[in-house]
């Protein structure tokens, strides 16, 4: 195998894995595990994003027909009480919808599975919590994970070049730069506005991660391009911009993004994902008086 080939393979299997463990790890990512109610274990797996104009699916597998359930849910970081509503049984399927919230509107929820006088809430630590978003077209999206992906994967092949100093990095860094624009860049805000209605929640507008860890990971690079004719040992400074890259993109995605504040809207003022996208306060919750309040 020549060492072209390695160091590529090398470069695609640490951007593999920063990209899974940006993924497992991010809060939007599905929240499973096993509970137990009495002497049945539970599998469950909890989504904790929605995306579309359609209540939220919740459910569970519990084959033990004596068991029954309830959906539990209030809106995030309010003074809210839990609303509820029972769950339907269709086999071995426990399952009922969470109501739909504007993009990027959150709700804390819960299982409560209940079989004789044994209780079990699932989960047991506070609920998981659910984040809403528009629906994002396939093809925009799909082009998105792609070029992010691949201007990883270029970002990290120039990053050991650089440092190898065994060949000319100008074609790879032009090219790492060209795809983390296009991906992070122009696309990265058409994602944002399609799921949140927001082109930018990043900063100076907002803490949205997401957003401003493409713009370190550029700068980064940047800072690279115009320097590298002009410092002594210019494989450390790409070496440095690869590594920065790495780090910015090992953050779970969705970590501090757009989130609606419900606590802002009172008396119809307007609470906002980002400066460029207000959503008035009665438009928080709709269809909650459908549901019982317990």
């Amino acid at each position: 195998m020549n060492k072209t080939l390695i160091v590529w393979t090398l470069s695609f299997l640490i951007t593999a894995a920063s990209a899974w463990y940006q993924r497992v790890t991010g809060p939007t990512y599905p929240l499973s595990g096993i509970a137990v109610l009495g002497n049945t274990s539970i599998r469950y797996r909890l989504e904790r994003s929605h995306a579309g104009d359609s209540d939220a699916p919740v459910g569970i597998i519990v084959p033990d027909s004596s068991v029954s359930g309830t959906l539990e849910w209030k809106r995030y970081k309010t003074d809210d009480a839990w609303s509820s509503v029972a769950m339907k049984r269709e086999g071995d399927d426990l399952s009922a919808g969470l109501p739909l919230q504007p993009p990027a509107g959150k709700l804390q929820y819960r299982v409560i599975l209940r079989r004789g006088s044994g209780i079990l809430s699932v989960p047991d630590d506070g609920g998981a919590v659910i984040r809403f978003k528009g629906d994002v077209p396939s093809a925009i999206l799909v082009v998105h994970i792609f070029l992010m992906f691949t201007g990883m994967l270029f970002s990290t092949r120039t990053g050991l070049s650089a440092f190898s100093g065994t060949e000319n990095t100008g074609r790879l860094l032009a090219m790492t730069i060209g795809l983390l624009t296009a991906g992070g860049l122009v696309l990265g805000p058409v994602v944002q506005k399609y799921a949140f209605g927001a082109y930018w929640t990043g900063w100076p507008f907002g803490t949205d991660l997401t957003d401003n860890k493409t713009i370190a990971a550029l700068a980064a690079w940047i800072v690279f391009a115009l320097v590298r004719k002009r410092v002594r040992r210019p494989g450390i400074w790409g070496l440095a911009a690869a590594l920065i890259t790495l780090a910015v993109f090992m953050v779970p995605h969705s970590l501090f993004g757009s989130e609606l504040d419900y606590r802002g809207g009172k008396g119809g003022a307007p609470v906002s994902v980002s400066v460029f996208a207000p959503v008035h306060a009665d438009k928080c919750a709709p269809d909650r008086g459908r549901h019982r309040r317990v």
